[in-house]
């Protein structure tokens, strides 16, 4: 797996080998950060920011090394995951930061006298279970085979009620938002109508001029591995981007190109949803975009249409070899040829073992990518040629009504307002969340 490289190992290996003072050559870049940071600074001893220790008292409330293994697990099982020892070393310590977060948070729920109920809990996780397809019974017995537990999640579950309500109660009721803003918004929407938004996801990786040609390496070789679709781009970006936006996985929201530098602009402008680009290089380093999707302002859009849909799903008996589902997924894509209409799909379903489910809501524009293009030119009737896998199954979507946007509609000033309110909310919160952290007690050991 890649592994970026890191500055200070020469450092870190002259100070232990002679515990000297080691000296760091004049940084090319200005000191932005407003610490006073001198060009020509020293290094008194080995820096190791990668070694932690798994257990953290907080606030005199202790994280073991079993909460980070157990939550780490369920990470990898939540987003069906596997990771080189590298990148599950990576993720414990990204975990590790989230368990503080959220004691600070449930410490701090708990001193204006907000408490999580059982009641609460076991409602949540029955709701998560249902998620996941599973009772809740099912469920406990799927945490641990995944080396996880259900301990862990209703502490997740605790930690953002506990949260939620705190911000409800202290920070909520002092947030405003004028009528003159919402009517500015409105007019600037109106003008801005038929422009086009991406919304983008952003990996930046910096770059000094001595170790350009390093960091452009990596960043093709990131690309590779977020290529292979092992994870999400948001796990990559929380990992290995050195922007503001690692917290949120990379989001850089709904965008126009105009608000971006000219050299992510050009390479986002001849992107593809579900497409990533780079490396992109830009002032100080380099970019990695991904297109998450992308739209114009109240101009009616065909992938909002909602469609009507019946899948139908053939799976695989364990130890089935390639050769023999080939020939059954030939099979069945030359069956699916044969449905005369939605009417017909639950008789050829049973005559071949395939079970059907049904959707009446799904949008054009939350289906993956690929099968966003196929949706948008089928007549209701028709279905998709056979998708999936082995291990998960193979279906196709047989399409049985479409009702179509009429016209982008521009929000009301209600919907509006109550997007500000949360957007100052959620600045409110990071900020208190920055403070918690600033002022927490916390020792590793």
């Amino acid at each position: 797996m890649l592994a970026l490289a890191v500055t200070t190992v020469a450092i870190a290996q002259e100070a232990q080998q002679g515990g000297t003072q080691a000296t760091v050559p004049d940084q090319t870049l200005p000191d932005n950060t407003g610490l006073n940071i001198p060009a020509n600074l020293q290094i008194f001893g080995p820096p190791n920011p990668d070694v932690r220790k798994a257990t953290a008292i907080v606030n005199d409330s202790v994280i073991t090394g079993t909460d980070v293994d157990q939550r780490a697990a369920l990470i990898q099982a939540a987003n069906n995951i596997k990771l080189s020892d590298e990148d599950r070393n990576r993720l414990r310590l990204q975990v590790l930061r989230q368990l503080i977060d959220e004691l600070l948070q449930i410490q701090q729920a708990k001193t204006a006298e907000i408490t999580i109920t059982t009641a609460e809990l076991d409602q949540s996780f029955d709701r998560i279970a249902k998620n996941f397809n599973q009772t809740p019974d099912q469920f406990r017995k799927f945490l641990v085979a995944q080396g996880s537990s259900e301990r862990s999640i209703r502490r997740q579950i605790e930690g953002e009620l506990a949260w939620r309500r705190y911000l409800q109660r202290k920070v909520e009721p002092y947030v405003n938002v004028g009528e003159e803003e919402v009517k500015a918004i409105i007019q600037r929407l109106e003008a801005a109508k038929g422009t086009e938004e991406y919304h983008l996801n952003e990996i930046y990786l910096a770059a000094t001029p001595d170790r350009t040609e390093q960091v452009f390496t990596n960043a093709r070789q990131l690309i590779a591995e977020i290529q292979k679709g092992q994870a999400p781009f948001a796990y990559y970006a929380r990992n290995f981007s050195e922007a503001s936006t690692r917290g949120v996985g990379g989001d850089l929201s709904w965008i126009r190109l105009s608000q971006l530098p000219e050299p992510l602009a050009a390479a986002a402008q001849g992107m593809q949803v579900g497409q990533v680009a780079g490396p992109v290089a830009t002032p100080g380093g380099f970019s990695i975009l991904y297109l998450v999707d992308k739209r114009q302002v109240l101009t009616a859009d065909p992938r909002d249409a909602r469609l009507s849909l019946k899948q139908m799903t053939i799976k695989f008996a364990p130890g089935t070899t390639q050769a023999q589902a080939g020939q059954r997924t030939a099979e069945f894509a030359k069956v699916t040829q044969t449905l005369q209409g939605c009417g017909s799909v639950e008789k050829i379903a049973a005559s071949i073992g395939a079970e059907v489910v049904n959707n009446d809501a799904v949008r054009i524009r939350d289906l993956p990518a690929p099968l966003q293009t196929i949706m948008i030119g089928l007549q209701v009737g028709q279905s998709t040629p056979p998708f999936g896998s082995p291990t998960d199954g193979v279906r196709t979507l047989v399409l049985c009504g479409r009702d179509d946007v009429a016209a982008g509609q521009l929000p009301g000033a209600d919907q509006i307002q109550n997007q500000l309110e949360q957007q100052r909310v959620n600045l409110r919160a990071q900020q208190a969340l920055r403070d918690l952290r600033r002022d927490a007690v916390v020792e590793y050991r």
